[in-house]
């Protein structure tokens, strides 16, 4: 009786690890495994020779057996992925700043100032963001044409706010919720104007939240396709996403080790800018300032 009197908190804190690694860390391996395998696969194809990519028969696919610096050299000696990420870069920096811009002036005018149909008026700019842009760049075409914008990357700088304004937009409604409306009373009381108000007291205190939209709108406009593939027509004008599936595929040859390159180095800006901001990110969703 002794003996399983004292083997019972031990088997139970046996079964409770157990269920813990079944319900906790098997679930986080296999989320683990398959949100970085495809950059595995991008490194190991990117650094792999033509010859093993394409015999399974003698080479493990997922393995390399001789690493080789010939895709990355010919990615940025013999194309113009240099000018394609400089002019992503640009496209996703000057859009990202134009939509923080708008959707900061918005988000603050809907919740601090009170008008009538504000809730309304949030509502109706979160709802725009979901029209799809296979909808939207058929008009917005028109307009680019017709504003001598066409192949060129200001054309994408003032057409990427189309989508991500509404978004941030509702982002920031609720983060400037979160902050006390008390603080922005006593300003008024001390005679601030509305526009100290934001610049001094609202936006120091909203720095996660925008840290977060601006965060959203980089990588979305990083990524991408359907208006860079619209409105960019010349080579060197055109974004990473575009570009690497139009030039380094000629006819039916796909230059994979190529593209895998250029995935993978089009993908690390926005790993480092994650990384970077990765706590305002986190305490951008956890709340504000409390009261």
């Amino acid at each position: 009786m002794s003996n399983a009197a004292s083997d019972g908190p031990e088997a139970m804190q046996w079964d409770s690890r157990a269920r813990r690694v079944v319900t906790l860390w098997v679930p986080l391996c296999c989320f683990l495994f398959i949100l970085l395998f495809p950059f595995y696969w991008m490194t190991v194809t990117a650094f792999k020779p033509d010859a093993e990519l394409y015999d399974f028969a003698t080479h493990n696919p997922f393995w390399i057996t001789s690493p080789t610096l010939d895709h990355i050299r010919k990615l940025l000696f013999e194309t113009s992925y240099p000018s394609w990420l400089w002019t992503t870069m640009l496209v996703s920096v000057g859009a990202t700043f134009l939509s923080l811009f708008a959707s900061t002036l918005a988000a603050y005018a809907i919740q601090r100032l009170r008008f009538r149909g504000s809730q309304y008026v949030g509502l109706a700019i979160y709802l725009a963001y979901l029209v799809p842009p296979s909808i939207l760049f058929i008009p917005l075409a028109t307009m680019v044409v017709q504003l001598g914008l066409f192949d060129s990357p200001m054309a994408l700088i003032l057409v990427y706010p189309t989508f991500l304004v509404p978004f941030c937009t509702w982002l920031l409604i609720g983060y400037f919720k979160s902050i006390p409306y008390e603080l922005e009373e006593c300003a008024l009381i001390d005679g601030a104007t509305r526009l100290q108000i934001l610049t001094k007291i609202t936006l120091p205190l909203a720095v996660p939240g925008l840290i977060s939209a601006g965060i959203f709108s980089f990588t979305l406009s990083w990524n991408e396709f359907i208006y860079a593939l619209a409105f960019i027509q010349s080579s060197e004008n055109k974004t990473v996403p575009v570009a690497i599936l139009t030039e380094l595929v000629t006819g039916d040859v796909y230059q994979w080790g190529a593209l895998m390159a250029g995935s993978l180095l089009g993908s690390l800006p926005v790993a480092i800018f994650y990384s970077f901001f990765v706590d305002y990110y986190v305490s951008s969703l956890t709340g504000a300032v409390k009261e």
